[in-house]
């Protein structure tokens, strides 16, 4: 099959979305198929067309940002040039451009699926108001257009205020999660570069967060807990992966954690973005992992099962789909969101009892591989081809 998947920003971009889309497109090449990736020319450092594991990549040069999307003139000629030669569309939401992509995919009689991977939320605005507005149209129109929308859980299309209109079209299938193997002596160089030791050796216990420093992923709920997990356990370090400097809209919150972060000194360090070998390790030195996001921005948190197959359980918030991961394996506890007082319960529970969260790592890295949510989707772009060749032209 010739697919096409399209999103408003893909790889080097770093965002659950485009390591999403990214694995789905490369675990679909790994099975014999065409496949290619419209997305932004984001950063004029970019290159417009790549080939990237397999999977082709056509980026269209961007004129103008509005909050986080953007504009670009050039879409329509590329959308409607590769529709036409592919057999599948499948597109990403949120995406402003997944609308027009959506259509064109209808009026050339093509399977056209769409991905739903959150409900966008934007800080109070005129602007942010606006790109709200203008990007539930788009959402609806995508919608409508294609065959089949798709979730990561029926969970959280039950709950979203925009999917759960939509469930008569809803298929779901669970995310791809990736981690690669890790030599054991990496795990240990890094342990010593981190100032960390063996977990239960009387060492430093070591929480892990791994998200962009955003006000919807909760970064300051866990500071707030602190307190409380040092007071039983006064060596606790936090470790933070992911971009934490001039995140895009994010400077007014990385100002007020400052003080906050001040206060909690040597207990807490960022440690940048990580490569997929290194954050396997980074999973491995951590004796917990916490997702504590806010709202449906969030709507699985695959870095909690990247945690779970490495070993390590999760404390997560307990918010629609992202509890589901916690709920599927045994791997960890659910807490309500933005409460840190419930957060630090969670996470000394898990410090104090973690044979009861050791669960069963194997079975779940089996149950989210990547070949296998390809599998999934290769079936239903099969059915769906299937399907529109006994329709009458």
């Amino acid at each position: 099959m010739r697919i096409l998947h399209s999103l408003t920003y893909f790889r080097p971009h770093y965002s659950g979305m485009t390591v999403y889309a990214d694995r789905l497109a490369r675990g679909l090449a790994a099975r014999g198929h065409r496949v290619t990736v419209l997305t932004s020319r984001y950063h004029r450092s970019l290159p417009r067309f790549e080939t990237r594991d397999g999977v082709q990549v056509r980026r269209v040069d961007v004129a103008l940002r509005v909050s986080k999307g953007v504009l670009m003139p050039g879409f329509p000629y590329w959308a409607f040039r590769l529709a036409a030669s592919h057999d599948v569309i499948h597109v990403h939401l949120p995406s402003l451009e997944a609308a027009g992509l959506s259509v064109i995919g209808r009026l050339l009689g093509k399977a056209v699926v769409a991905t739903y991977q959150s409900d966008l939320l934007l800080p109070r605005s005129v602007v942010n108001w606006l790109a709200s507005r203008v990007s539930t149209v788009a959402n609806s129109v995508t919608v409508r257009a294609a065959d089949v929308v798709t979730s990561m859980t029926r969970d959280f299309a039950e709950e979203s205020r925009f999917l759960s209109r939509w469930l008569g079209k809803l298929a779901v299938v669970r995310p791809p999660i990736e981690v690669p193997r890790v030599p054991e002596e990496r795990v240990t160089e890094l342990r010593r570069l981190w100032g960390t030791a063996e977990p239960g050796d009387g060492g430093r216990p070591v929480i892990g967060m791994a998200a962009r420093l955003a006000t919807e992923k909760g970064a300051e709920v866990l500071a707030r807990a602190m307190p409380e997990v040092l007071q039983r356990h006064p060596r606790t370090r936090v470790l933070y992966v992911g971009e934490h400097e001039n995140v895009f809209g994010e400077e007014a919150y990385a100002r007020r954690m400052a003080p906050i972060l001040a206060r909690l000194g040597d207990h807490w360090r960022f440690l940048g973005v990580l490569s997929p070998e290194d954050m396997a390790a980074f999973f491995r030195i951590c004796n917990l992992t916490v997702l504590p996001s806010l709202n449906s921005t969030e709507s699985f948190g695959m870095v909690q099962v990247e945690s779970m197959v490495c070993g390590t359980p999760v404390v997560a918030s307990d918010l629609p789909g992202v509890r589901f991961a916690v709920a599927d394996t045994g791997m960890g506890l659910t807490v309500p969101p933005g409460d840190a007082a419930a957060l630090a319960r969670g996470i000394l529970t898990v410090l104090e009892r973690p044979q009861d969260f050791r669960g069963d790592p194997a079975a779940v890295a089996a149950r989210y591989s990547p070949s296998r949510s390809a599998e999934q989707f290769e079936d239903l772009y099969r059915a769906l081809l299937s399907g529109r060749r006994r329709r009458p032209t």
